[in-house]
Parts: C-alpha cells; sequence; structure tokens
C-alpha cells in the first residue's frame, strides 16, 4: 500500500475508532473486502490494535466523503490499482475459504493476509487456505504461514490483533443458516463470543459499549444475543427479552449436540462440542471456554425460539419414558 494511501486509511481508522488507548500499530483488513476496501466507514472491521502510543490528533473530517465512491475516485490510477488487487485478493480468499470447508475462518484469513503479506510474491488463495485446513490450531496456523511465505508473525501480537478485530465485528461468515434460529449456530455465536473476547455485563446481549467499545453480553444474554441478531439486517431486534428455557434431564442423559444449553440451577452455558462449553461468567467478568467436566454444570436444556435436530428431540421422549416408567 503506498504511503499516502496508508496514512489516508490511518486517519480514517482514527476517526472511526478514537480510541487513544489502542492506537498502536495500524492493521486494516476487511471482512467482505469485495464490498469495498475503502468503506472503512461502513464496515466494523477497520482496526487500531495492540498496546502502545501514536501522538495523532484526531483530524477533522467531513464524514459525507467517505462514501467508497468517493474515496476511490479521490485516489490516483496507481492507488485505484492497489485498491483494486486488494478487493480482488479478499474476494479469493473468501472464495476459497469457502470452498474449503472454512467459511468461518474467512476475517482471519484476510486479516493475515493484509496484516503481514505486504511484498510476498506468487500468492495463491487456494494454496494459503490449505494451510488453515491442515492446522489443528492458530498456533501451527502462524507457524505453517510463517514457513510457508518466509515470513515472521508474532504470535502473541496476532493474537492480540484478531481479538481486537472480531471484538470489533460480527462474524458474518459463523452462521451456516441465518436464515433460522438453530442450536448449531447457536453454539457458533456463543464460540465466536469466546473468541472475540467479549466481556461481562448486566443487561447486554452483545452490543459494544461506545465507551470502552468492547462487547459484552450477561449470562442469560449470550443466548438472548443470537436470539435478536439480525445477521441479514447486522442489528439486534427486541423480540426476545427473557431466556426461556425447559431443563430436559441430568448430563448422562444428554446428546453430544452442539447449541444444547447448560445449567447449574443459577447459570447457563452452551454446549460447542469437544466436551466444552461456553459461558459469559459474572465472577470471571468475561465470556469464558472451560470442560464441561470442570463445571457444577447439573443438566441440560433446550432454549425457546432455537430449533434442535432429530436426535434431541429423541433424547428427550427417552428421558420423559424413563421418568414416566420411574413413576
Amino acid at each position: 500500500m503506498s504511503s499516502a494511501v496508508a496514512v489516508a486509511v490511518k486517519k480514517i481508522a482514527v476517526y472511526v475508532l478514537g480510541d487513544e488507548n489502542k492506537r498502536g500499530k495500524l492493521f486494516v483488513a476487511v471482512g467482505s473486502i469485495i464490498a469495498g476496501f475503502l468503506g472503512l466507514m461502513f464496515l466494523p472491521i477497520a482496526v487500531i490494535s495492540s498496546i502502545g502510543s501514536m501522538n495523532i490528533e484526531q483530524p477533522d473530517i467531513d464524514k459525507s466523503l467517505f462514501t467508497e465512491s468517493a474515496l476511490f475516485e479521490s485516489l490516483d490510477s496507481e492507488q485505484q490499482a492497489e485498491i483494486t488487487d486488494i478487493q480482488n485478493q479478499g474476494q479469493a480468499i473468501e472464495d476459497a475459504m469457502t470452498n474449503a470447508g472454512l467459511m468461518d475462518q474467512t476475517i482471519k484469513a484476510q486479516l493475515i493476509y493484509m496484516s503481514y503479506f505486504d511484498g510476498v510474491q506468487n500468492f495463491y488463495a487456494e494454496s494459503y487456505a490449505d494451510l488453515f485446513a491442515n492446522s489443528t490450531n492458530d498456533s501451527d496456523l502462524i507457524a505453517a504461514i510463517n514457513s510457508t511465505y518466509g515470513l515472521e508473525i508474532d504470535y502473541d501480537e496476532f493474537v492480540r490483533t484478531y481479538t481486537f478485530v472480531m471484538n470489533s465485528t460480527l462474524n458474518s461468515y459463523m452462521f451456516n443458516d441465518a436464515g433460522s434460529k438453530n442450536c448449531s449456530d447457536l453454539a457458533a455465536w456463543a464460540d465466536n463470543a469466546y473468541i472475540s473476547g467479549w466481556g461481562y455485563m448486566n443487561g447486554y446481549i452483545g452490543e459494544r459499549n461506545e465507551t470502552d467499545r468492547i462487547r459484552y453480553a450477561d449470562n442469560a444474554g449470550l443466548v438472548l444475543g443470537y436470539l435478536n441478531y439480525s445477521p441479514t439486517d447486522r442489528v439486534f431486534g427486541c423480540d426476545h427479552s427473557t431466556l426461556i428455557y425447559t431443563e430436559q434431564g441430568s448430563l448422562d442423559t444428554m446428546p453430544k449436540v452442539a447449541g444444547l444449553g447448560l445449567f447449574d440451577g443459577s447459570k447457563h452455558g452452551i454446549y460447542v462440542g469437544n466436551g466444552e462449553v461456553v459461558y459469559s461468567s459474572e465472577s470471571v467478568g468475561y465470556v469464558t471456554k472451560e470442560p464441561v467436566s470442570n463445571g457444577s454444570w447439573t443438566s441440560w436444556c433446550t432454549y425457546d425460539g432455537v430449533t434442535y435436530p432429530q436426535e434431541v428431540t429423541d433424547a428427550i421422549q427417552s428421558v420423559n419414558e424413563d421418568s414416566s416408567s420411574e413413576n
């Protein structure tokens, strides 16, 4: 990216975020990059991350100028070509991640590319996506990327950046079926909240607090946020104000279906698979993940407004039949 474009983007990002505590190294990534790299005023994934200080005065900016077309037309032909190339590579990454069955990791892939791949030659999105498919965790992924492309990405820096980016947006790629409210997507929603570093705050369901620019949810709000969020409109509604749930049985009767609720008599958790549960914890102050066996969970439950597969229906019927025979 040319220095002129970098300076312009930096000023826009400072204006958008307005957070002096996070004005360290600038990383710019766009979730759906094909929608326009210059649409930073309208896309929440333009970020400033890492801890540090940058003495940049918040500029006086006429917001009416920052439409995608106006910004693009203000660049010279060389800069426009750079932006077009970024858009094309971003779309290529999205397509490759989708084809690899890793759509939920698209933002991660785009972010790493935008942040660290300046100067990398002979980039092919398909082989890049293969690294994500063949890595079991993010540490292995960063090591593989460094080895393949001759980079020196610092893992801790990547984690700070990625967490901040994900907290700044709601990952539209996480939903398998954005048109329904289902247990699979509820699990993805909960896991995304954990990955994104959401905090705990009473009365929140996943919205950003504009004071500190962090997303929050209270314990019930983690589920209510999913029920109220429209992936199409990218806004929170208010159809569900109270979490309505049904305890179905003890943990030994629970089918291993991601998106089922866990309950300990006072707080809720979402089973996300692999023997793990995600929940928003008032005591620790943020959304956390732990093995189910570590907690005090006593029962599993289903939530009104969420659809479940036949396996869950069968398990409920079996629990009810066992209960009737005992009586």
